[in-house]
């Protein structure tokens, strides 16, 4: 179904592999704040929750890294307002 979370820096986006490909959210950090700018999933996974997955596994390494969170992307953002547990994240 996809394997972990993992944050490429180099490319600025945390990565989930997918049967279909790469799903990506795509991030710039400004001092102790990850902006979240871009979400992308392979469009035959669409639906299928991985969207969701990444998210959870990128804002887990920023709560990790003692770091706070801005969902300038609409998908974040309503991951975010619609997840309790993370809420503490906004920056």
């Amino acid at each position: 179904m996809g394997g972990e979370v993992t944050n490429n820096e180099a490319a600025g986006q945390y990565e989930l592999s997918t049967p279909a490909g790469t799903a990506l959210v795509a991030y710039s950090v400004d001092r102790d704040t990850v902006s979240f700018t871009h979400t992308e999933v392979p469009e035959e996974m669409e639906g299928e929750g991985m969207g969701s997955r990444l998210v959870a596994g990128a804002l887990e390494d920023v709560r990790a890294r003692g770091m706070k969170a801005s969902p300038i992307c609409s998908f974040v953002r309503h991951y975010m307002e619609t997840h309790e547990d993370v809420q503490d994240l906004l920056a």
